[in-house]
Order: C-alpha cells, then structure tokens, then sequence
C-alpha cells in the first residue's frame, strides 16, 4: 500500500509541475485514473486533433453556401463557386461536434461537479454547443436550404474557449470596456453636436445652385450623421468640406474644428485611456498566472513531503532529491529547464530541499537561455588564421551590407530607367549583367563565411541563414536563367519559354534582391530594437491575434447572411432587377463625377499635384461604393453594421494594439536604456513574464492557504 501510495504522489507531483510549466490550474481531480486521464488530454496528440477540429470547422465558411472562394473577387468575371453536396459539410460539422463533445466532456469530469457550475466558460461550451446542434438539424430537416445559420457565427467560440490566454485577454478588454464606452459615448456627443451645427450652416437655400453641401453631404440627419463620422475617419476628407468651402473660406472653420476635436484631442484620449487601463488588467492577469506557477509547484513539494518527508515534530518540511529526480524523469518539460534543474541538484550537497530551495530550483521555468554559438574551427595554418581574422570580422559584413545597398542602387536606376518603355523596348543586358557580379559576391562571401566560422557557426545566426538561403534561390534563378535564356548579351530582350518569361525571372531575382537588403536591420541597433519589438509582438502576441480573428469571422459571417446576393453583375437582370436598374443609374452618376473631376484636375495640373488630388478621389470612390452598394440599395439600417465594424475593429482593437506595442517597446527601450547585471543579460524571461518588475512573489501563506481550498486535494498539514 505504501509503494502505491507513492506512486501515486510521484504522479501527482508530475501533474502539477506540468501545470505550473503551462499556468493551468491545479483545481482537478488527483486520483489515479483521472490523473491518466489528465495527462492524456494535455498531450501533444490530443491537443493537436482538437486544433486541427477547430481549424476544419472555421474553414468549412470558405466552401459552404455562399462561398466566393474564387480567383478574382470581380463579379463580373467571378466563375460560380463550387456549392457541396447536402450533407458533406454537414457531415464533417458533425464530426467535429463530436470532438468538442468529447472534449467538454473530459474537462467537466476532471474538474468535478462542483467546480463545473462555476465555471461560466465550459457552462458557454455546453450553451453553444447545444445550440449549433440544434441548428444542424434544422438545416438537415430544409435540406441545406435554409439562409440563416446561426451556427456558423458561434464557431469562433471554440476558438476562443481553447485557449486560457485568450481567454485572460477577453476578460482584459471586458474590464476596460467601461473606461472605454465613456470616451466613445463623449465621442458620440461630439458628433452629435457637430451634425446639429452642420445642419444649420448647411441648410437648404433659395439659390438651388449654393446648395451643392446639402445636397451631397448634409440632406437630412443621417447623412448629416454618416459624413461626419466618415470625416472621422479622414476618408472623404477634403471632399467633404470642397462645396462649402467654395461658397465661403470661413467654412473651413468648422470642418477644422471638428477635426482638431475629433482626430487629435478625443481619439488620442481614447488610446490613453486604453493603454493605462488595459496595462493594469493585463498587468493582473500576468500576477495571476505567475501565482498559478508558484502554487502549482508547491503543491508538487506538498505531496512529496507529505508522505515521510515530515515528522510530527519537524519544524519544516522536506524533499528528498531521489523523489525529485523520479518526478523529473516523467515530467514533460523543456530539456534545457530540465538539464538545468539536474545540475544544480548535482552542485547541491544536501540530501533533501527545503520549500524554499524547491521554489528556487524551478526558477529556471521563468528563464530562456541566449544561444550559445558552436565555436569557430581552429586552423593550424597561419595563412588560414588570417583568413579566418579577415573574413570574421565584422567589418566585413560591413562590406557586404556595402555591397548590397549598391545592388540596391543599380536596381533602382535601372528601373528608373525603364519605366516608361514598353517589353519590346527593353534591353535586359545591363540588369542581368549587374545581377550576375552582385549574386557571385553573395555566394563568395557565404562561402568565406562559411569558412572563417565554421558550418555549424555560421548557420547558429538568423541573419545568416536568412543570408544564405535567399543566396543559394538566388544562384538556382540564375542558373535557371542562363540556362533557359543563354548568358546576358546585347538586345538581351524577354521572350516567354516555359513558365516565366525572362522579365518574370529577373524582376523574381530583383525581388529577392531588395528582400535581401533587410540584411543590415542586425547592425542598426535602434532599427534593431524596433524590428525585434515587432518580433516579439508576432511571436507572443497570439491571443491577440487569436481573439482579432474571432471579431474578422463574425462579421464576416454576419456580413455573408446580411448583404449575400446585394451586388451582381449589371447585365444580369434576373436578379435583383430593380436593385440592378439603381446600381446603373448611381454607376452612371459615378462615371460622370469620374469626368468631371478628370477634367478640372487636369485643367489645373500646373497648380495641383494631380496624385495627390486621386488619392482623395480613391477614398471618396471607396466611400461611394461602400455607400451606394450597402445603404442605398439594401437598407439604410445597413450602417449600424459598418459603424459597429468600424468601432470594434477600428476605434477600439486598433488602440488595444497601440497600447501593446507601446508596453512592449517601452519595456525593451528600458532594458536597453538601463543596462542589467549580467545574470539578466544571459537570460530573457518568458512572456508571461513581460512585467517582471513590478510582479509581486506570493507569500508561503497565500500558497498554502490556496492549497487548503483544493476540492480534490487533501493535505496532511
């Protein structure tokens, strides 16, 4: 009985230095078979059936009716997409419900019943399950018929629910939505009050002539409304103001104002307000996952030293190191954590750790050790020294970034060049004999890298591989090159053989060429900083990501039910006739403006820089589309769902990201500003642990009062 019970606290032990590696939660069941269990459904396997399940039933939205899933997303040359059989999506959705079954079956049972009615997201899980199975057979019982599915916008909910960081980050933004609405509800007001005063300076006249703002921005309330909050944006900007301020220069004023108000004091408040806010909330939640780690560890020392580790009359607890070293034998953990973890046992010349010194050992999870790179070889020849001295040292990757900014340059002026002439005009001789030297310099000096560092050496740096890659497919394009074209000549010209014409091939080179020019962001230290921050941002912001690709699927899909069908093609009148016969009059409508402005800009090109006038005309053409296909030929109620996209993806997520990127930037440009002891510089803490400064280590009493309160877990003391 003993040994079993021993077993059972080595498995036990395991679990939770498993949970405190991944921040779950040690609330579960502990016995023996659920802790099977347990570890079953966190290994790699399970995990990844349950990502590929979540990955199949949000793509299913990119073949299922109506899917546009097509080359060109151009109604008029889009070919019909192709529509599944009833039942073939359906049935892989249901195989996928299966999965989710299963899964939110396992975790009710391991955190047990009373655990289950507290927690809102497995209840959520049930919830949204039901209801898409729900939804599933209604759509068997129309035979796949039927134009709204509400379970095609529940899907991003198992997206959502299967990631615990994702889930801390929803709960982040949650918190902050208060501070949040105050800021856009003053924002309302603004553009409330703004509409009210355009509609009295623009108000219809007895001159139909002077009335050109009225008619096209300020008719009634809700165009009133919807101008000004596309003016929010900048995106009919000067547009909107050209008729009045034509009128009077003194109109401008107001437009001026609005702007100043709107754009520079109220949106930038908003990012402020966002950034202080959400930092704190996220702050709480990285406290929060930092107690989980240190609980779950203690509580992996708990049930080793309860057994025998503690007399009755022990001041302290203890843990032998034979136990820990079992435990560290099954656990699945980092070989580097794990290696680390060994050697400092073996420099330990007690036989047993206190709770203290057990904490201490698994601080090496919060750590990530900087790359040691292999050493270079060593030569006994002194001519081979001196290469070696020569081609390693860092000015001559100076060279090479000299080298390559020159390719730049030939590149450009060669492009420069030949902008205007036409393919039967060009005369590729000069660019393919440039690209030849400066693709031989690459290989060389990959090779006497490759020599004065050594193989393994040289591929230990990113900067390198990235190198030598795009050398070794710009060598493969070359050759490819030569060997289909022949070798560059005079009168060089492209001609269309096989797949690529030689235009294809030696603008696919050039690419690769000024792609390979980021080569120099390592040496530039600021540049460096930033790139790395942005780095950073990809690699550990993928909760994120995660929850920005939830609100892009729902209104995708919301989009999909709500405006399926409202743009055809202009000669197919069998569909949507009368809408059809309205999109022509307004594409009339928008090829006469088109005219017109073409007309006045080139009448005045001497005074005005006609690309800049176009850009203004590209936005205000994007807001015609977006206002004539959407409003005018739907619903006008329609702009709720433009307005609502734009706050949500816009206004709100994109100053959440803002304040991201300002957090993560400031925390490096400290470290950079403030140099650290050296046992820093040789570690870089994990992500969760971006705050590091200002967390708070948990008190032994909170550790073990927490314990106390674990449903499944009975202490001995």
């Amino acid at each position: 009985g003993t040994g079993a019970d021993n077993d059972l606290y080595i498995n036990q032990a395991v679990v939770f230095i498993e949970d405190a590696i991944q921040y779950r939660s040690i609330n579960h069941r502990v016995d023996s078979k659920s802790l099977w269990l347990y570890r079953w459904y966190y290994s790699r396997a399970c995990q990844w059936i349950l990502s590929l399940t979540i990955t199949i039933i949000l793509g299913l939205a990119f073949i299922e009716k109506p899917s546009s899933l097509t080359v060109t997303s151009d109604v008029r040359y889009r070919l019909s997409a192709w529509n599944p059989p009833c039942g073939l999506t359906e049935s892989i959705e249901l195989l996928c419900f299966l999965v989710f079954m299963v899964d939110v079956s396992v975790k009710s049972y391991l955190i047990g019943w009373e655990e289950f009615w507290k927690n809102k997201w497995l209840m959520a899980y049930i919830l949204t399950l039901t209801v898409s199975l729900t939804d599933w057979i209604v759509s068997l019982s129309f035979f796949c018929t039927e134009d709204v599915r509400i379970r095609r916008i529940l899907r991003p909910f198992f997206l959502l629910q299967n990631s615990s960081m994702m889930k801390k980050t929803l709960k982040s933004i949650n918190s902050t939505l208060p501070e949040m609405a105050s800021v856009v509800l003053l924002l309302a007001v603004h553009l409330s009050l703004f509409t009210m005063f355009a509609m009295l300076l623009f108000a219809r006249t007895k001159d139909g002539q002077q009335d050109k703002e009225w008619v096209g921005y300020f008719r009634n309330l809700p165009d009133s409304l919807t101008s000004l909050l596309v003016l929010l944006t900048t995106a009919n900007n000067p547009d909107v103001m050209i008729p009045a301020y034509s009128k009077n220069r003194a109109y401008s004023i107001f437009f001026i104002l609005f702007t100043v108000l709107g754009n520079l004091f109220l949106m930038n408040l908003l990012t402020a307000i966002i950034y202080n806010q959400f930092r704190g909330y996220l702050l709480k939640s990285v406290q929060s996952s930092l107690f989980r780690r240190r609980l779950g560890i203690r509580a992996a020392f708990e049930v080793l030293s309860s057994p025998k580790e503690a007399p009755a009359n022990a001041q302290q607890s203890y843990v032998s190191i034979g136990a820990l070293l079992r435990v560290l034998q099954k656990v699945e953990m980092d070989s580097r954590c794990k290696q680390a973890i060994m050697r400092s046992l073996k420099m330990c010349s007690c036989d047993q750790l206190s709770a203290a010194q057990f904490q201490k050992l698994f601080e090496e999870l919060d750590k990530d050790a900087i790359k040691q790179h292999p050493p270079s070889p060593e030569y006994q020849s002194r001519f081979m020294q001196k290469m070696q001295f020569v081609f390693g040292h860092p000015y001559f990757g100076y060279l090479g970034n000299v080298v390559a900014l020159a390719n730049i340059v030939s590149v450009c002026v060669v492009l420069v060049r030949d902008a205007d002439k036409q393919p039967s005009e060009r005369d590729d001789f000069f660019l393919g004999t440039i690209n030849c030297f400066f693709i031989l310099y690459y290989l060389l000096e990959m090779l006497l890298k490759i020599l004065a560092m050594g193989l393994r050496r040289y591929l230990s740096y990113p900067s390198n591989r990235f190198d030598g890659l795009l050398t070794v497919i710009l060598l493969v394009l070359e050759i490819a090159t030569f060997a289909v074209y022949g070798f560059p000549h005079p009168g060089w010209r492209p001609e269309f053989m096989g797949l690529l014409s030689l235009w294809d091939m030696v603008r696919l080179v050039n690419m690769l060429i000024v792609f390979r020019f980021l080569r120099i962001i390592p040496n530039m230290k600021f540049m460096a900083l930033v790139v790395t921050t942005l780095l950073d941002l990809v690699k550990n912001l993928r909760a994120f990501a995660g929850i920005l690709v939830v609100v892009f699927y729902a209104f995708a899909i919301t989009g999909i039910m709500l405006f399926k069908g409202a743009v055809v093609p202009l000669g197919n009148i069998s569909l949507f006739g009368y809408l059809n016969e309205r999109l022509r009059f307004y594409f009339h409508l928008f090829q006469i403006s088109f005219y017109i402005k073409k007309v006045v800009v080139l009448s005045f090109k001497e005074k005005y820089d006609f690309m800049a006038l176009f850009g203004h005309f590209q936005a205000e053409v994007i807001y015609c589309l977006l206002y004539l296909l959407f409003v005018n030929l739907i619903c006008r109620w329609a702009k709720i769902y433009f307005v609502a996209w734009w706050l949500i993806s816009s206004v709100i997520w994109v100053n959440l990201f803002v304040a991201l990127l300002l957090e993560n930037f400031i925390h490096k440009w400290d470290r950079r500003c403030h140099r650290e002891p050296l046992s820093d510089i040789e570690y870089q803490r994990t992500v969760e642990l971006m705050f590091r400064d200002v967390l708070e280590e948990p008190t032994e009493e909170e550790l073990l009062e927490k314990l106390h309160q674990h449903p499944h877990l009975q202490l001995c003391r």
